[in-house]
């Protein structure tokens, strides 16, 4: 359950290296559907995964997320989405970062940080912008396709 986890492991799950499990070219999801890559920590004792979430409806919306222990979400960027409301009340356009905060999972959210992502109209770039921010030093090999 993600109210098992404190503050500070969370923080560092975020922050530990990752790497890819190994160097299969992977397809990247085609519009209305989802890819799920399994990453690993160097000493092999943490499994995450990184998820991509393309939506069918609008073209220009899309999901990055990494999860630890299979279901807390670490972090989240929401594009094209919906606005989103945090348990203040307090309403966020997208885009937006949710990140874990103790208590309440990912329930919050925070405007995407432009220092870390400089051009969300390049979701190429936003990829790798956003595994840099989860701390993934060594990528998946994605087979780019039409991914946009």
């Amino acid at each position: 359950m993600t109210d098992d986890l404190t503050q500070s492991e969370a923080d560092a799950l975020l922050k530990r290296e990752k790497y890819r499990v190994d160097s299969t070219q992977i397809p990247l999801p085609d519009l209305g559907r989802k890819l799920s890559v399994e990453l690993l920590s160097s000493d092999k004792r943490e499994r995450f995964n990184l998820d991509i979430n393309r939506s069918f409806v609008s073209l220009s919306k899309l999901n990055l997320q990494t999860r630890a222990r299979v279901t807390v979400v670490l972090a989240r960027l929401d594009i094209d989405g919906a606005p989103h409301r945090n348990p203040d009340d307090v309403e966020l356009p997208c885009p937006h970062l949710h990140l874990f905060r103790e208590g309440y999972g990912d329930k919050w959210a925070i405007p995407a940080p432009p220092e870390h992502f400089t051009n969300l109209t390049d979701r190429w770039q936003t990829l790798h912008e956003f595994m840099k921010f989860c701390s993934v030093v060594e990528p998946p090999v994605f087979d780019r396709g039409l991914f946009t």
